[in-house]
């Protein structure tokens, strides 16, 4: 049970690197095409709020604010428990080539990430553009790069 302990937290430290690769690389597709940021992330904390009936608290830019804060915490959260969840997987014994893991990562961070707004109705893959899948994409690729790499590497010592 120990070697599945220190996967999970060697997952999660995976998963905060991993996402901290596709935050760059969504900042620096920004920066490069000049587009602005999604909504989506407070268009889901909105959703979860009024689905659980929370009221977030403040004044019309406190709450804003507040509803952004928790738009990224939820990003960040999302990818460092996906990534204790491939670290639970890989201490149990799976193991993948290098680039299996990380396209199977990849793969499982754009569901985890897109899904619940799926289902929630605050996205809709269908109906994304060319240019809107390059977006969700090439940050999950490389979430799934870093993550395995890092995972890889934690386990290996």
């Amino acid at each position: 049970m120990t070697h599945v302990l220190r996967g999970v937290l060697a997952g999660a430290a995976a998963g905060a690197a991993g996402t901290t690769a596709l935050n760059m690389t969504t900042y620096l597709d920004m920066v490069v095409r000049g587009r602005g940021a999604s909504s989506t992330p407070e268009d889901s904390v909105e959703r979860l709020a009024a689905g659980v009936h929370v009221t977030i608290p403040g004044d019309e830019q406190t709450r804003a604010n507040r509803v952004q804060g928790l738009g990224a915490l939820l990003g960040l959260l999302t990818g460092t428990a996906l990534g204790a969840g491939v670290g639970a997987v890989r201490a149990s014994g799976v193991r993948l080539p290098p680039v299996a893991a990380a396209l199977a990562t990849a793969l499982g961070a754009m569901v985890a990430a897109n899904g619940p707004m799926t289902v929630m109705k605050v996205t809709d893959p269908r109906t994304w553009s060319l240019a809107d899948w390059a977006s969700d994409v090439v940050p999950h690729l490389a979430y799934g790069a870093v993550t395995s790499a890092t995972l890889r590497r934690l386990l290996s010592v």
